[in-house]
């Protein structure tokens, strides 16, 4: 009798958990690739692309803050995101358009995990997001003018909007199964935050600070340390929300379980948490502050010496005292008399006692010798600043400036100008009406100053002349021509141009 011998089968662990996410996982990639190449992402990120290199060389006319360039990464990804909530939107739909989903059952993905693996498709798009905020900022901060610091708080809303639109997208999918949903949703969405229909709330805090990107614009760039805005709780909150819409796709996918009903939880908790601090009320520290700058700048500077001029800084423009040196030697260099080693007090002031966006003027200073300078430059602040600096050599003092009319006005404009690459382009800029010829407004760090349409003619000729000849004339009868009361024909008379046809308003 032969006995027949039989193995045991050896139990086996299954690991269909296991190779069910690596599905996930596999989906998420062909999702992901598929939304990336989609037409309206194509389109989206070309834009942007563009858009960041049009626009980011020229930012604040190449001298950025950096506490307000990383607030510009935010606004053009809400673009981004809008095609990546069309393209997510689409792709959940694509098998109830193709009437393919009956064959799903027949898978190892029940809807909840293919859910789960479209909301992870939005992923990629945000990280490519994160690629252009970074290239922006990047670009910023290699400026040879750049000063402050940014925030990574800040540089975080871009590619969180995009995420969160893409999560939006997918959950619209399993509530609304619609193709015309996501445009309207958008629609909505336009409707809200560009439309004015979202809350905004009062003062610098309050519900504005639900929307995805809070455009609370400063008018001037400030020290980032008196901006004060929530951006780590609002990146939070941006950060849980779209977790949270994530969540509830796939819960609206079908599916269940103690972790994922945890995981919805503490997602509405990080929600929650960075939603309500960031609408806190401004501290009274940040206010405080803002008082004292704003009042007494010296005790917030730090001040340096170059050559025979002081120049004081907020901490973060210190290193611009060279580029205001420049131009300070420049004009004297032009000037006569003790104007030509005349020491100055070149302090840098602002006025944030009424809010960030408040644009209020800077009084002109009786200091002797000081010149005020903003925290902006490039551009028309160049100018501005000359003619600051002129006046006040001129003169001797911001106030006595803001007064003057009569034929200093011209010696003033020259040196202000004559150094420049392109005086006449620097005079249709520094002047309000943008013109060249008749009286206008010359702009200033502090009060502008008046200039009749005889000056303006007389200055149009000299700047069309070389500027050594006309400096030679200057500094030999500088005593006259800064003499208060001297009429523009005087001023034309001794620079050797031609005086005006009829006499100065004021004099």
């Amino acid at each position: 009798m032969t006995a027949t011998l039989e193995e045991t089968p050896v139990a086996v662990r299954s690991t269909g958990t296991r190779h069910s996410w690596a599905a996930v996982f596999a989906l998420a990639r062909f999702e992901a690739r598929r939304l990336l190449l989609s037409v309206p992402v194509l389109l989206a990120f070309a834009a942007y692309a563009a858009w960041i290199v049009w626009q980011t060389p020229d930012f604040e006319n190449g001298f950025p803050a950096l506490q307000d360039a990383d607030r510009a990464t935010q606004g053009t990804p809400m673009l981004v995101g809008l095609a990546v909530l069309v393209s997510a939107n689409r792709a959940v739909l694509r098998s109830r358009r193709r009437d393919t989903e009956r064959h799903f059952a027949v898978l190892v993905l029940p809807q909840s995990l293919r859910t789960a693996a479209h909301a992870l498709a939005v992923v990629p798009a945000a990280l490519l997001t994160a690629v252009g905020v970074l290239a922006q900022f990047g670009w910023a901060v290699l400026r040879p003018g750049a000063v402050g610091s940014g925030s990574p708080a800040e540089l975080l809303v871009g590619p969180l909007t995009v995420l969160l639109f893409g999560m939006l997208g997918v959950l619209l999918a399993r509530l609304v199964p619609s193709l015309i949903a996501a445009p309207m949703l958008i629609v909505l969405l336009l409707l809200m935050f560009v439309g004015g229909g979202f809350p905004a709330g009062s003062g610098e805090r309050g519900t504005r600070w639900l929307a995805p990107v809070v455009t609370v614009a400063n008018a001037k760039a400030l020290p980032s340390d008196l901006l004060d805005r929530p951006a780590a709780w609002h990146a939070l909150y941006l950060a849980g929300l779209g977790l949270t819409v994530a969540l509830l796709a796939v819960l609206a996918g079908g599916g269940r379980g103690w972790i994922l009903s945890g995981a919805v939880a503490g997602a509405v908790a990080l929600t929650l948490t960075g939603g309500v601090l960031q609408t806190g009320a401004l501290p009274a520290a940040t206010t405080a502050a803002r008082e004292r700058v704003s009042v007494s700048p010296e005790k917030e500077q730090t001040c340096v010496r170059r050559g025979t001029s002081t120049y004081c800084a907020y901490p973060e423009w210190v290193p611009r005292a060279d580029t205001w040196a420049a131009v300070v030697h420049d004009v004297q260099s032009a000037a006569g008399g003790a104007a030509r080693t005349q020491p100055l007090v070149v302090r840098q002031r602002i006025d944030v006692r009424y809010g960030l966006d408040s644009d209020a003027a800077i009084q002109p200073s009786a200091n002797p010798h000081q010149v005020s300078v903003g925290t902006g430059w490039g551009g028309n602040r160049v100018p501005e600043f000359s003619a600051a600096v002129a006046a006040v050599l001129v003169t001797g003092d911001e106030k006595a400036a803001g007064s003057l009319c009569d034929g200093r006005m011209v010696t003033v404009m020259w040196l202000a100008l004559s150094h420049l690459p392109d005086p006449m382009t620097s005079l249709r800029n520094v002047r309000l009406d943008d013109s060249v010829t008749g009286s206008a407004i010359v702009l200033s760090p502090t009060d502008p100053m008046d200039m009749t349409a005889g000056q303006t003619d007389v200055v149009r000729e000299l700047l069309g002349r070389p500027a050594t000849a006309v400096a030679a004339r200057v500094q030999a009868h500088w005593a006259e021509l800064t003499a208060p009361k001297v009429t523009t024909a005087r001023v034309a008379e001794l620079l050797g141009a031609t005086a005006p046809k009829a006499a100065d308003k004021c004099e």
